[in-house]
């Protein structure tokens, strides 16, 4: 049986005192790790929010969970990506590490490469939405519209931009391997998606190619 060690935490001394969020990622973990298999031989929570540069300093249970990792040669589960950071460089620093990270919102067979793209592309995302909000309501105040909750339409605007984004930043990535199999003779969609496969590259959702996923890529990257 596979083993992990899992990795909670929450951002705030006040979330940790109170439990919120803890139940949840808990309850999360527990079901990945009856699906997949995996015997979980760890656990670490963190209470803090550990922003900043070296915020692997402030954070004594990542810490204590990649040395446990190291020592036991398995991985560690984080529930969310934002479990473990926000921040694409903290995500990249902990690369270096050497030890593996699942993240069971994204499943067992995302590779390192990929979570770079999902942490790249949540904090630019974070970025243009929290721009264009503010401006948003500083134009609304001024016009003394009186402010509220986003409606549902809204909402789901915003949830379709971000998907877009991380579609868009993957095929960004994806192409130019296509296109080096195109310049080698292989140009039909099947031949594509054949050699991706014998490559190991995997698909945005981490699984094997076919002719249409490689044509929606194609379509995807064609000027517009």
């Amino acid at each position: 049986m596979k083993q992990a060690i899992a990795y909670y935490r929450v951002s705030t001394q006040q979330q940790g005192k109170s439990g919120l969020g803890l139940d949840a990622q808990k309850e999360m973990v527990s079901r990945f790790a009856e699906r997949e298999g995996i015997e979980v031989i760890g656990e670490h929570t963190e209470i803090q929010s550990g922003k900043g540069y070296n915020a692997l300093d402030r954070r004594p249970e990542l810490a204590a969970a990649l040395k446990q990792a190291r020592k036991a040669k398995c991985y560690i589960v984080v529930a969310k990506l934002d479990r473990l950071s926000r921040d694409v460089h903290f995500i990249s620093g902990l690369m270096v590490h050497k030890v593996p990270f699942v993240v069971t919102e994204l499943g067992v067979d995302v590779d390192p490469f990929m979570l770079h793209i999902y942490a790249a592309v949540a904090e630019k995302e974070r970025t243009l939405i929290s721009e264009r909000t503010k401006a948003a309501l500083a134009a609304r105040k001024a016009q003394g519209v009186k402010l509220g909750n986003p409606t549902p339409a809204a909402s789901a605007k915003r949830a379709q931009d971000a998907h877009k984004a991380v579609a868009d930043h993957f095929a960004a990535n994806v192409m130019p391997i296509i296109a080096s199999i195109r310049a080698a003779g292989i140009t039909t969609y099947n031949g594509i998606a054949e050699t991706l496969n014998s490559r190991g590259v995997k698909t945005a959702r981490s699984g094997r190619w076919e002719a249409t996923s490689v044509k929606r890529i194609i379509e995807r990257m064609k000027p517009r």
